[in-house]
């Protein structure tokens, strides 16, 4: 009966420090803490990892996770998080976007068989020069996206 315990305090604490991670991550980006966004940041960033993920498949983490969240909702709120700079949206195609936990400046893998996009090492990537942007405009990013397929 002690093991069983246990097992569910280990699990009661990792869910609170990933609430409390979750919670800081919304502060940072100054975003009021709704139930749907802390259930959402917690499942982005509780962990203390970096996802790639789309809007779909973090629906579908929450469905798991048994949150009560909309498709709508989780759309509306990764635009938020976006828009709060705690996540970058990554355009693949257009009609797929994944939006990344990393937001420093990096390049991706995008796997065409299985639609996973991942990290791809940032010290193999040289740009020698990139365009000067038009008169009144700056750049705010650079987004590299190596399309990968197996032979």
């Amino acid at each position: 009966m002690a093991q069983a315990s246990d097992a569910h305090d280990v699990k009661a604490q990792a869910e609170l420090r990933a609430q409390a991670r979750a919670s800081d991550w919304l502060q940072r980006g100054g975003l009021r803490p709704t139930r749907q966004r802390l259930a959402l940041a917690s499942l982005l960033v509780g962990d203390g990892e970096d996802r790639h993920v789309t809007a779909e498949s973090l629906f579908e983490m929450a469905g798991c996770a048994q949150e009560k969240v909309s498709l709508a909702t989780v759309y509306n709120t990764l635009r938020a998080f976006c828009d709060a700079g705690l996540v970058n949206e990554i355009v693949v195609d257009g009609a797929r976007s994944y939006f990344d936990t990393r937001i420093d400046d990096h390049p991706h893998f995008y796997w065409e068989d299985s639609a996973i996009l991942t990290d791809a090492p940032k010290e193999e990537l040289e740009l020698a020069r990139i365009p000067e942007p038009p008169a009144g405009t700056e750049i705010s990013r650079v987004d590299v996206v190596i399309r990968l397929r197996r032979k």
